[in-house]
């Protein structure tokens, strides 16, 4: 081969290389700063009870009405455990170690982010698969004898290679369950709806407004959450939660600088087309950089904040309520009320582990699930 065509040959890659690195830049990273939406605490930091120091990060949690606690360790860390109940402070492996990833059952789990438990005191399991490599799945499991109840393998119809299922949650009625795809790596979210009793599943508003990631950088106690200059952890819709009617699902990306909702019943609607569906969104109002959502009784929505350490809770009137700020809180993550009112929240601290070996993650330990009693509305007005 001649000089002459060694180098043509080498212009050609690095060309190629700069154009994939463009691409790339232009695909994944964002650099707008968030608005900081928070205010002084209603609450002190004190009212913050410690619920479990833990080795490894906590991801997503759901509190039994008897209440016990089941949580996943985030699969960001890497973890043995991954799906766990709190027995005495410390994490047991649910339904056993042999469901752990690499474990002997047969349809151990992969990755675990979310759980959730419904009305008849079944937790909820949602295998995202590793970012779609492997196929999602949904378990079920009697929280008293760790027996089985339900699994549905999703099809790549509904999770396409690069889709992530982040979290989900279940109709009143026990009959529905409601996904987001956040799509980070694919950059197509959108919502998957599950049918328990047909056992099939749609995607829907993928790519729709409401879905997609805002064009805002996180910035978590100042570190900036972009790897190596070419990737913004910023996926698609992630939070999102049903009002105790069933009227109205909430959500938004993490990023995303509005609230949406929209209505239940045209959500379960397989007779409305994607346009008709879309229409059907509403803008509630501003939010924070939100990961965790939840909402009580009253309709009031709490979303973390996770730029500022902080629990904010939205008012039925769009009023931003910080209730509680403390460095201590680090990237606020899953949520779960237990019967008396009060709210569970982890702190995931994915800017302590994202990228991090497993030395570093271990160094930053222990890792915390807090519990507090959120303020009546009555007596802050």
């Amino acid at each position: 081969m001649s000089f002459a065509t060694i180098k043509r040959t080498f212009i050609t890659l690095a060309v190629v290389l700069v154009v994939a690195l463009v691409l790339i830049h232009q695909t994944y990273v964002e650099s707008m700063p968030f608005p900081d939406r928070s205010s002084m605490p209603l609450l002190a930091s004190t009212e913050m009870e410690v619920v479990a120091d833990l080795p490894l990060p906590p991801g997503n949690i759901a509190v039994a009405a008897s209440g016990e606690v089941f949580f996943t360790f985030h699969p960001e860390a890497s973890p043995q455990i991954n799906v766990a109940k709190l027995v005495e402070g410390k994490a047991q492996a649910f339904p056993g170690k042999e469901w752990q990833p690499g474990g002997s059952e047969p349809h151990a789990f992969n990755e675990v982010l979310s759980v959730r438990i419904d009305r008849e005191q079944q937790l909820w399991v949602l295998d995202n698969g590793k970012h779609g490599l492997d196929k999602v799945r949904l378990f079920a499991f009697d929280i008293n004898s760790g027996e089985m109840k339900h699994r549905y393998t999703f099809s790549r119809a509904e999770f396409a290679l690069g889709s992530h299922a982040n979290d989900f949650q279940i109709s009143n009625d026990g009959q529905t369950i409601i996904i987001s795809d956040a799509s980070i790596l694919a950059k197509s979210p959108a919502i998957v709806i599950y049918d328990i009793k047909q056992e099939s599943a749609r995607r829907v508003l993928e790519l729709d407004p409401s879905v997609v990631a805002g064009k805002f950088e996180p910035v978590v106690q100042g570190k900036e959450m972009t790897l190596f200059g070419l990737f913004t952890i910023n996926p698609g819709i992630d939070g999102l939660v049903l009002d105790s009617n069933n009227e109205y699902l909430y959500y938004a990306s993490i990023s995303a600088d509005q609230l949406y909702r929209v209505p239940y019943e045209a959500l379960i609607n397989t007779q409305l087309s994607e346009t008709e569906l879309s229409a059907e969104v509403e803008t509630v109002g501003e939010k924070t950089m939100t990961d965790g959502m939840a909402m009580d009784k009253q309709g009031n929505i709490y979303l973390s904040d996770l730029e500022n350490s902080a629990i904010v809770r939205k008012t039925p009137e769009g009023k931003l309520e910080t209730l509680l700020k403390s460095a201590s809180i680090r990237w606020p993550d899953g949520f779960s009320f237990d019967q008396q009112g009060q709210l569970y929240f982890t702190c995931s601290s994915l800017h302590q582990v994202i990228g991090m070996s497993a030395e570093d993650i271990a160094q930053n330990a222990p890792y915390q699930i807090y519990r507090f009693l959120p303020p009546k509305q009555d007596l802050i007005d």
